[in-house]
């Protein structure tokens, strides 16, 4: 219920992926790569789109190195080697990276503002994924059959409200075949480049990085401008760090470098190799590398690949959204766990919904993936900016790294991202935008949110009563002590809980056994058994109590309660009484609290917000609400 960091040193009880590491990196095939994996469909298309009709060999040649040294430099390197040995107790991403920097411990509000505002952009990239992925797949049918043109949209707006539709359920019983439907496609679209490579083999010449350097500083305003197409071909390498902790480092650097990586490269050389052998340039590149009688097959292939990508993508966001729950950064939504099988199996309606709605407003607004490629990339080039930054700073407090050193490192990642982030910067008005202003949106819920909760916390500090003064005044008033034994959940770190006075004032009664207990979410993604709960006997039948639970866990306060008598604790399980406070959140008068439209909207949130009780999952027959106005 907290969002203060506790002073005990901690255990984390991180639980590595079981399994053998082939299996292991058979599944992250399925998770991870879906959506680096199906960028082929589109990257190198809208590449030779910003070129000239006709591209030349060394314009081609130098696209091709291009995009071959961004996947091994950002992906290989920053990624791969660099930021997935960062790690908080297992679990990656810019969440995780942001709390792994101690943003709880001290005050660094630098830090926070670029983890949330990265994590805020790959929503707004994330509703672009789905679609941009589906539409490219389906447009292999122009080829096939041009009389299908009209339904490819149709076609894609179905399959992506069904994929929707079918979040509740879960995907556990499919999730064991995308593993095996995406080591299909890869080793498809290898031998699809492999096609394309023995009809030019001159085009590993590409290889030499000179070549895309030349490119890129000889062209001009269009050499600079390709860097915002090539960047098409690393947009899910974030995915790689993001979902670290559903299989570890070592099945995703496994899957990486034996296939994934290989497969691009191939792929990425057949496509330019097909052009330097005079194929045409107009509609999908990708698609020519197929043989006509495969055709149809591989779109099928194809969209099954960007559906997997698709659920990739949206199973990511509610990971995200349930770390950014538990660290306090946004308001208690309902989550659904849809299989026992693995904790990332969970289902979050209003993010599913929401996601929706953008993702197929987009899809229908945009019409081509030509047109979504303007918009893609832009998000999450600021993202991988950010990361940056905070790996530099990790470097130095983690690693312990000279300045020297992580300078040097932290500042060529910082170029590359750079470069590619101002390439970007030129699609705004065609619609780049639109991720934009959804991470702002995402963002200002965030921050709102937050200082609300911080506000309310810092009332409800205002006026505490010390134990021994409140249990004084109690036997004073000879108030009745009723057998049984009341738990009352707090935020205070100290004295008497609000709700347990609020409580004492309405019904002039109080529970012969007391039980305070304090939830506290902390910067690590897991806690050991043994740091979970401290218990203390502050008075004769008082026992305060401190839990805490990392920000990948779901608190389950009757379990938690469970093991109190291990630690001392005499109360009696089966007579409990859960007190839970609910705060009505309302403006000051007095002027000095926070600004009302700020006050209103995290009043909406605060209504609107999942009940304390179901969050922390306590029987409802056994929970009384005590309300009372809190003025922020």
């Amino acid at each position: 219920m907290s969002e203060t960091s506790t002073s005990v040193a901690v255990e984390t009880a991180r639980k590595p992926p079981q399994g053998k590491l082939p299996v292991l990196a058979l599944s992250a095939l399925g998770i991870v790569f879906g959506d680096i994996g199906t960028s082929p469909l589109y990257t190198f298309k809208t590449i030779l789109g910003t070129t000239q009709a006709a591209p030349s060999a060394g314009a081609v040649l130098g696209a091709l190195s291009l995009v071959l040294w961004t996947l091994f430099i950002i992906t290989s390197v920053k990624y791969v080697s660099f930021a997935m040995r960062v790690d908080n107790d297992g679990e990656g991403g810019i969440l995780a990276l942001m709390a792994l920097l101690g943003v709880k411990r001290q005050q660094r509000p630098t830090i926070v503002a670029v983890g949330l505002f990265g994590a805020a952009l790959i929503y707004g990239d994330g509703a672009i994924t789905p679609a941009i992925s589906v539409l490219s797949a389906l447009e292999g049918l122009n080829m096939a059959t041009p009389a299908l043109q009209p339904y490819v949209v149709p076609a894609a707006v179905a399959i992506l409200l069904a994929l929707f539709a079918i979040q509740s359920q879960g995907t556990a019983a499919i999730g064991h075949l995308f593993g095996p439907v995406m080591l299909i496609w890869f080793f498809a679209i290898a031998a699809m480049g492999v096609f394309g490579i023995v009809q030019h083999p001159s085009v590993f010449a590409a290889l030499n990085p000179v070549y895309g350097l030349s490119y890129l500083f000889s062209n001009g305003a269009t050499g600079f401008l390709v860097l915002g197409a090539v960047f098409l071909c690393v947009t899910g390498a974030e995915a790689l760090y993001a979902d670290m902790g559903h299989f570890g480092r070592g099945p995703i650097k496994l899957a990486w470098f034996a296939l994934v990586f290989p497969s691009l490269i191939l792929n990425y050389a057949g496509q330019a190799a097909l052009v330097l052998e005079g194929a045409p340039t107009d509609g999908n590149i990708f698609y020519r590398l197929c043989p006509g009688v495969l055709l149809l097959p591989l779109i099928v292939l194809a969209t099954i690949a960007t559906i997997i990508a698709s659920q990739s993508i949206i199973t990511g966001a509610f990971s995200m959204t349930r770390q950014a729950i538990q660290l306090g950064w946004l308001p208690r939504l309902a989550i659904k766990q849809t299989s026992s099988e693995g904790y990332g199996q969970i289902y979050v309606g209003v993010v599913n919904w929401l996601l929706m709605i953008v993702t197929v407003g987009l899809t229908i607004g945009f019409g081509k993936s030509d047109n979504l490629a303007a918009a893609y990339g832009i998000a999450v080039s600021l993202t991988m900016l950010m990361t940056s930054a905070l790996l530099f700073i990790a470097m130095r407090e983690i690693w312990g790294w000279s300045m020297l050193a992580a300078g040097t490192v932290a500042a060529c990642f910082l170029v590359v991202d750079s470069a590619f982030f101002l390439a970007n910067l030129t699609k705004i008005a065609e619609g780049g935008y639109v991720p934009l202003v959804l991470a702002v949106a995402v963002y200002g819920v965030m921050w709102v949110w937050h200082r609300g909760a911080a506000a309310v916390s810092v009332r409800m500090h205002e006026a505490l009563i010390p134990v021994a003064g409140f249990m004084a005044d109690i036997a004073a008033r000879n108030i009745p002590r009723v057998p049984g034994t009341a738990v009352f959940l707090t935020r205070t770190e100290r004295d008497t809980p609000p709700v347990m006075v609020w409580h004492v004032k309405h019904n002039r009664a109080l529970h012969e056994h007391l039980f305070v207990l304090r939830v506290e979410i902390l910067s690590v993604p897991w806690v050991s058994s043994r740091n979970r709960m401290s218990i203390e006997e502050v008075a004769p039948n008082y026992w305060r109590a401190e839990a805490r639970f990392g920000f990948m866990e779901r608190p389950h306060i009757p379990e938690l309660l469970a093991t109190s008598k291990g630690l001392g604790c005499t109360i009696d399980l089966n007579d409990i009484t859960y007190y839970v406070g609910h705060e009505t959140v309302v403006g000051r008068e007095d002027g000095k609290g926070l600004p009302a439209w700020q006050e209103r909207f995290f009043a909406v949130m605060e209504r609107n917000a999942v009940h304390v009780s179901d969050f922390f999952s306590l029987p409802n027959d056994q929970v009384v609400e005590i309300g009372r106005q809190v003025a922020i």
